[in-house]
C-alpha cells in the first residue's frame, strides 16, 4: 500500500507531503510509469505486484477512477502500448507475459481434454500470465446490461463491478523463487470469452518503433483443465487463455503457435475489444509501421498518400513512415 501511494505521488504530485519530499510534492504529471523490480529491488524488498495491479485497474479504495499505466519490469515499450490502447478505449489495460503455447495435442496429453471449435482450428492457445501488472478488470467480472462479462470504460465501472472483481481476486504470498523479498501477487482467472487485441511495440535498430497486432478472444476452459495447465507456470498469478484469430495461411497467423513464434518480446499489452483498425490508423498518423496484424483489409484506413508508395499495403506503410518521418521528435 505504501509503495502504491509513493508511485501515485511521483506520477501526480501531492501537496500534503512534508519538507524533504520536494519531488513527490510536485510530481511528474506522468501519463505512464514503470517499476523495475527484478532483481535489484525484489531480492531485498517486497515486490510491486499489489501497486501494479491496482494502479492499472479502474478503481481503488476511493472508488472508480481513470486507470494508471504502470509497466512491470519497467518495460517502456509495453507501457507505451498500454497507453495507446487506454487512450483509444478509456479502459484498463492488461499486461502479461506471452508465456506458453498450448497445442491441441499438448492439452490432451497434459489433461486428457480435447479442444474443440475455433480454438482447435487455431491449433491451440497462448497462456498470458504475469505476476503483477494485470489490471483486475482483466478478470472479466464487470457485466454489461445482458449480464455478460466485459471490461468496461472506467467511468462505467459500478460498485457492484468493483466488488465482483475483488471477490474474484486472491492476494497470494509472493513466490520466493521469484521474489526473495516477499510481497503479494494478485491471482484470478479470466473466465469470460471476450474480444481482445494484443499488441507489442518493438524498437528496431536503424528503423525505429514498429507495432505488432493480434486480435482474438479470451477463452474459458473447464476449471479442472485450467488449473492443471495453470500450475505448469505459477498458480499464484493472474491467468488468461488467449486464442488469436488465425487464418491457416502461411505466415504469422497460420496458427496460435505462429503468432507466438513471431512475437517480438516476452510481453504483450492487451485491451478489450477488436481495436486493431484504430491502432493501424493511429500508427499511420504517428509514422509507426505495423509489422504484423490480422485485421481484415476492409477495416483498415490509412492516408490516401500511402498509395504513392507501391501496391503492397505493408510495404507502403514502411516506405511512407520512413519518408514522412516521425510526427513527434
Amino acid at each position: 500500500m505504501k509503495m502504491m501511494c509513493i508511485i501515485k505521488d511521483l506520477m501526480n504530485g501531492n501537496p500534503n507531503l512534508p519538507s524533504g519530499f520536494e519531488e513527490e510534492v510536485v510530481g511528474h504529471n506522468a501519463l505512464a510509469a514503470g517499476f523495475q523490480g527484478q532483481r535489484q529491488w525484489t531480492d531485498f524488498y517486497p515486490n510491486a505486484d499489489f501497486p501494479e495491479a491496482l494502479l492499472n485497474s479502474s478503481f481503488d479504495w476511493e472508488g472508480a477512477r481513470e486507470p494508471y499505466i504502470l509497466a512491470t519490469e519497467n518495460d517502456v515499450l509495453n507501457g507505451i502500448g498500454m497507453l495507446f490502447m487506454k487512450l483509444l478505449t478509456n479502459r484498463a489495460q492488461m499486461f502479461a507475459d506471452v508465456r506458453t503455447f498450448w497445442s491441441t495435442d499438448a492439452v490432451k496429453e497434459a489433461t486428457g481434454y480435447t479442444l474443440q471449435g475455433d480454438v482447435a482450428d487455431a491449433g491451440g492457445f497462448i497462456h498470458l500470465i504475469n505476476s503483477g501488472a494485470c489490471c483486475l478488470d482483466g478478470s472479466g467480472r464487470s457485466v454489461d446490461e445482458n449480464g455478460k462479462g466485459i471490461m468496461k470504460p472506467w467511468y462505467e465501472v459500478s460498485e457492484e463491478d468493483q466488488k465482483a472483481m475483488l471477490e474474484a481476486t486472491t492476494w497470494c504470498a509472493a513466490d520466493y523463487g521469484y521474489f526473495r523479498g516477499g510481497g503479494f501477487s494478485s491471482r484470478f482467472a479470466t473466465t469470460e470469452k471476450m474480444p481482445v487485441t494484443m499488441i507489442r511495440l518493438n524498437l528496431v535498430d536503424g528503423l525505429g518503433p514498429v507495432l505488432q497486432i493480434a486480435e482474438g478472444f479470451t477463452i474459458e476452459l473447464p476449471e479442472e483443465v485450467s488449473n492443471l495447465l495453470w500450475k505448469r507456470t505459477d498458480y499464484t498469478w493472474p491467468c488468461t487463455w488467449f486464442m488469436p484469430r488465425c487464418d491457416g495461411k502461411p505466415g504469422p497467423f497460420a496458427s496460435a503457435y505462429d503468432v507466438m513464434n513471431h512475437w517480438g518480446a516476452n510481453h504483450g499489452a492487451i485491451s478489450y475489444g477488436h481495436i486493431g483498425a484504430d491502432l493501424i490508423t493511429m500508427c499511420s498518423m504517428l509514422r509507426i509501421p505495423v509489422s504484423m496484424h490480422n485485421v481484415p483489409s476492409a477495416d483498415i484506413f490509412r492516408p490516401s498518400a500511402w498509395g504513392a508508395f507501391g501496391m503492397d499495403k505493408e510495404g507502403q506503410d514502411y516506405r511512407a513512415c520512413m519518408t514522412y518521418g516521425p510526427l513527434y521528435k
